[in-house]
């Protein structure tokens, strides 16, 4: 059994190798590409039974109505907090996403970017550019070790995150919806989120955007954040309040670091940019030619597991 159509909306074609695509091709009889704006699109949705979105797209009732012949909808990455899961799973449509590509990845990634706010890396590189190599006598840094570091979630990532963060010396501890008492013998304790909030000098936010954990970090967990603490937010941005944290920036008693830059509307970054205390990147963790590679070849296997009766990574 193949697709009849298979329809990729807002993809540009660069995503995959020719060797991937070569393997979607044999998957059905036709596949387009298409945007959302589209004039052709609600014609194109009433023959698809295979829809191809990537993060940050948003599939709610209306575009599943408009494809009445659809079966599964394959997500290339792993947040599917725009995908109406709950009207999908009523019309008995399939969803499967991308988990465990980029563990190394974004764990990697996050203690870069805690170490380069830290220790000040871009300014010193920047005064190095100047051809200025005296001595960093006006540079101050603060260590990871012995801090008091939050994880929240004990995920894949969450979990690398907290070894890490054991490894340099940090007094670790993390929440997550279950306990994990693996990792409690290892030294990492649990504590309850509040509480969490209140004693930790860094905080990572590794939690998957879902219904529930949509605005986790809402007005009442922020407020109770450390002062001076550094958050770290390598999730989607649904995940905070961004009043109540652009508020917190602003009195300079939190600092901000965020990478899903690239899902956020322009409103919603001119609510934190214009904060020193706020660093803002691309969306970087998971870029590695390692994950990316994976990434591709699960999104594919994804495919071809669900026409042979045997969905892999099932989220509805």
């Amino acid at each position: 059994m193949n697709f009849k159509k298979i329809l990729l909306l807002n993809y540009a074609g660069k995503e995959l190798e020719k060797s991937y695509w070569d393997r979607v091709d044999k998957l059905c009889e036709e596949k387009i590409i298409l945007a959302l704006d589209d004039s052709t699109l609600d014609k194109h949705l009433q023959e698809t039974d295979c829809l191809l979105v990537k993060l940050g797209a948003k599939v709610g009732q209306e575009i599943i109505d408009k494809a009445p012949k659809l079966k599964y909808i394959g997500m290339l990455g792993t947040g599917v907090g725009g995908i109406d899961l709950a009207y999908t799973n009523k019309k008995k449509i399939t969803v499967c996403n991308i988990t465990d590509y980029a563990t190394e990845g974004v764990a990697e990634f996050t203690f870069g970017i805690i170490i380069d706010y830290l220790r000040e890396l871009e300014r010193a590189k920047q005064q190095a550019r100047k051809t200025d190599y005296s001595e960093a006598t006006f540079f101050t840094g603060t260590e990871i070790k012995g801090k008091n570091f939050g994880v929240i979630g004990l995920g894949h990532i969450g979990a690398r995150v907290a070894e890490l963060a054991k490894a340099f010396g940090a007094n670790v501890t993390y929440w997550s919806r279950n306990r994990k008492k693996n990792y409690e013998k290892m030294g990492i304790k649990y504590k309850k989120i509040n509480d969490l909030l209140k004693s930790s000098d860094i905080i990572t936010l590794n939690l998957s955007l879902n219904p529930q954990t949509n605005n986790f970090l809402n007005k009442d967990r922020i407020k109770l954040i450390k002062k001076d603490a550094l958050l770290v937010n390598t999730s989607p941005m649904e995940l905070i309040d961004l009043k109540t944290l652009a508020k917190r920036l602003k009195n300079k008693d939190l600092s901000f670091i965020l990478d899903h830059s690239d899902e956020m509307t322009k409103e919603q970054l001119d609510l934190v940019k214009p904060y020193n205390n706020c660093v803002i990147y691309p969306p970087l963790g998971y870029t590695t030619q390692e994950a990316t590679a994976l990434k591709k070849g699960i999104f594919v296997g994804n495919l071809e597991n669900f026409l042979k009766g045997k969905p892999t990574n099932k989220v509805s």
